[in-house]
């Protein structure tokens, strides 16, 4: 599974991607957002808030019940504003 990450996301993780094998119990965003912020500090403060990060699986946005699969491209990102 590719994990993309953006703006406020990548600087707090410290990396813009990653491959990640999540255990079989990740079933979605949701999941895989929790198992995440467990693995760093750096991870941990990015997801620290889930409401505030939104994803896109397989380019497409995707809800927290949204599904994920290996071989999956999933990105995560802050809320996009107009200005």
């Amino acid at each position: 599974m590719k994990l993309l990450y953006f703006a406020w996301v990548r600087q707090k993780i410290g990396t813009a991607e990653e491959e990640v094998s999540p255990p079989e119990a990740v079933q979605d965003v949701a999941g895989l957002v929790a198992w995440l912020a467990a693995r760093s500090p750096g991870h941990a403060a990015a997801f620290a808030d889930p409401r505030q990060v939104r994803a896109a699986v397989n380019q497409d946005f995707a809800a927290p019940d949204h599904p994920v699969r290996p071989g999956d491209e999933i990105a995560f990102f802050p809320p996009v504003t107009g200005g």
